[in-house]
C-alpha cells in the first residue's frame, strides 16, 4: 500500500502545482471532476487512493497559490485575494520573492501548529461549536464595524461595503451562473489591480532574492497564532472561508503591517484546510469542495482516515514549500525581462477567456461590474478590504434569515 500512496502523492504534487500557478484552475475543479469520474477510477484504485490525491492537490495549491497572486495579481477564490494588495506592494519594491517567502512561512508554521494542536482541537470543537454558531453573525458585524471606523472616510467605506455586498448577493443568487466566485473575485481584486497598473504605467523593478525575512519575531509569532485562531473559527462555520478568516485576523493584528499580514494569510490558507478534516471527523460536515468530494468517496470518515490524511498533508506540505520557493525564484528572475504592461494585458485577456469558459456570458458581466467596483476604493483613498463584503454580507444574511 505504501508504493501506491507515494505514487499518488507524486502525481498529486504535479496537479497541485498546476492548480497553484495557473489562474482560474482550482482544486475544487479537480475534485469535482474526479468525483464525477470516480465510478471509472474505483475500478482500478481504492477510495483511499482517490482521497489522498485530492488531499495532496489541495494542500500543494494552498501553499503555491501565493505565487501568481503576488507576481501576477491573479487571485483564486480563496482567502489569498487579500494577499494581492500587500504582496503587490512588496513586488513593486523589488521584494516579490520575500512576499512569497512570508506566505510560505505562514503556511508551514500554520500547518505544523494546527497538526500539533489537533488532539486539543477535536474535543474543543465538540464543546464550543454550538455556542459559536449562535454568535458568529455578531462577530462578523463587529469586525465590519471595526474596519469601517478605522477609515478616515467612513461614509465612502460604508458605501463601498454596501455596494460590494449587494454585488455579492446578486452574483451568488444567479441560478444559471457557474463558478460565481471566480469572476466576482477576479474582478474585484485581480483585473482591477492590473488595470490600475496599466493606467499608472507600473514598472517592475529588479527583484531581490531574499534568503531571510526581516520581521520582528513577536509580529511573526502573533501572525501565526492568529492564523490558527481565525482559521479554526471559520472552519466550524457554514458559509465562512479563508477570506472571512483573514478579515477577522486583521482585526486581531492591529498593526496589520504587510509582512505579518502575509504570514497570517499564508497560515490561514493551510490551517483552514487542515481543520476542515477535523470538522468532517467531529461534526460530519464538509466545509469546502475538496472535503465534500472526499466525504462522498469515503462515506465513513473515521480517526484512522484523519491520521492518514494529516500525515499526507505534512509530507505534501513540506515538499510544496521547496516547490513554491523554486517557482517564485523563476518568476522573480523572468518577470523583469517581460514588459509588465504587456504582461498585465495578457493576464486580463487570459482571465477574461477563463471566465467566459467557466462562467459564460453572465460571468463576463459579473467580471465587468466587479472590476469597475474594484477600481473605486483606490480612487477614494480607502482600503480595498471592504470589497470582501461581497462574501461577508451574504454570510450574515444566511445566518439571520
Amino acid at each position: 500500500m505504501l508504493i501506491p500512496i507515494l505514487l499518488t502523492i507524486f502525481v498529486g504534487l504535479i496537479f497541485g502545482i498546476l492548480c497553484g500557478v495557473i489562474p482560474g484552475l482550482h482544486p475544487n475543479t479537480i475534485s469535482i471532476l474526479l468525483l464525477s469520474l470516480s465510478p471509472f477510477f474505483l475500478q482500478y484504485f481504492s477510495p483511499i487512493i482517490l482521497a489522498i490525491f485530492i488531499v495532496v492537490v489541495a494542500t500543494v495549491n494552498s501553499i503555491i497559490d501565493s505565487v501568481p497572486s503576488i507576481y501576477l495579481g491573479a487571485p483564486d477564490s480563496g482567502g489569498n485575494v487579500l494577499s494581492v494588495l500587500p504582496g503587490h506592494k512588496l513586488l513593486l519594491k523589488g521584494h516579490g520573492h520575500e512576499a512569497v517567502l512570508l506566505t510560505v512561512v505562514g503556511s508551514l508554521c500554520g500547518l505544523i501548529l494546527a497538526v500539533a494542536l489537533t488532539p486539543i482541537l477535536i474535543p474543543t470543537l465538540k464543546i464550543i461549536y454550538p455556542f459559536l454558531k449562535k454568535i458568529i453573525v455578531y462577530l462578523l458585524i463587529f469586525v465590519i464595524g471595526f474596519l469601517i471606523i478605522k477609515e478616515k472616510s467612513k461614509f465612502w467605506a460604508l458605501v463601498v461595503f454596501l455596494m460590494a455586498g449587494t454585488l455579492g448577493i446578486a452574483t451568488l443568487n444567479i441560478p444559471i451562473l457557474k463558478n460565481p466566485l471566480f469572476p466576482l473575485l477576479s474582478g474585484l481584486f485581480g483585473v482591477s489591480s492590473l488595470l490600475i497598473s496599466l493606467w499608472t504605467k507600473t514598472k517592475i523593478p529588479k527583484q531581490k532574492i531574499s534568503k531571510e525575512i526581516k520581521i520582528k519575531s513577536k509580529s511573526a509569532q502573533k501572525a501565526v497564532f492568529t492564523s490558527v485562531f481565525s482559521g479554526s473559527l471559520v472552519s466550524m462555520m457554514p458559509g465562512l472561508g479563508n477570506a472571512q478568516a483573514a478579515i477577522i485576523g486583521s482585526s486581531i493584528i492591529k498593526e496589520v503591517e504587510a509582512k505579518s499580514f502575509l504570514i497570517m494569510v499564508g497560515g490561514i490558507n493551510t490551517v483552514n484546510f487542515i481543520l476542515s478534516f477535523i470538522s468532517l471527523y467531529v461534526l460530519d460536515k464538509a466545509r469546502n469542495g475538496s472535503i465534500v468530494a472526499i466525504s462522498k468517496i469515503i462515506e465513513l470518515f473515521n480517526l484512522n482516515h484523519l491520521i492518514l490524511f494529516i500525515g499526507v498533508v505534512l509530507v505534501a506540505g513540506g515538499i510544496s514549500v521547496f516547490a513554491a520557493l523554486l517557482i517564485s525564484k523563476s518568476f522573480a528572475k523572468y518577470i523583469v525581462k517581460i514588459k509588465y504592461n504587456l504582461l498585465c494585458l495578457s493576464i486580463i485577456i487570459f482571465v477574461t477567456i477563463l471566465v467566459l469558459l467557466l462562467s459564460g456570458w453572465l460571468g463576463l458581466l459579473v467580471l465587468a461590474v466587479s472590476t469597475c467596483l474594484g477600481i473605486v476604493p483606490p480612487l477614494l483613498g480607502i482600503g480595498r478590504n471592504h470589497l470582501m463584503c461581497c462574501l461577508i454580507l451574504p454570510v450574515i444574511l444566511y445566518f439571520i434569515l
